[in-house]
């Protein structure tokens, strides 16, 4: 069956850093771009990075920019979201997505509100807390 999961979420304390998985099952991922999402409490969905199918273009939302990267690896079948120096702030629940994914569709697109996404992970909780 088709799934997204998201692994490699925890508690944390301030500055240290996380790598999240995004791992397809039952679908190749290679042709999909994929979108990481985080959603805190009482704050609506945020987009924080997305990257390309077409040519791995990325884009990061301004909250990600500078600790944030997205990348693929393809023989895993997996995207990873790499965070560093976590702050309290990021506490959320992780989300990826993967979209069809167009020459014309940019990365910028699919971090848009409201970008229609083929398939979401169940998403992943990151507490960070001393």
């Amino acid at each position: 069956q088709v799934q997204l999961a998201e692994s490699g979420g925890g508690l944390v304390q301030p500055g240290e850093s996380l790598r999240l998985s995004c791992a397809g099952s039952g679908f190749n991922l290679e042709p999909y771009g994929i979108g990481w999402f985080r959603q805190a409490p009482g704050k609506e969905r945020e987009g924080l990075a997305c990257i390309s199918s077409v040519d791995d273009s990325t884009y990061y939302a301004d909250s990600a920019k500078g600790r944030f990267t997205i990348s693929r690896d393809i023989a895993k079948n997996t995207v990873f979201l790499q965070i560093h120096s976590l702050q309290n702030a990021d506490t959320a629940v992780y989300y990826c997505a993967a979209a069809t994914d167009p020459w014309f569709t940019t990365a910028q697109a699919m971090c848009s509100r409201g970008f229609d996404y083929n398939y979401w992970g169940r998403g992943i909780q990151v507490t960070v807390s001393s």
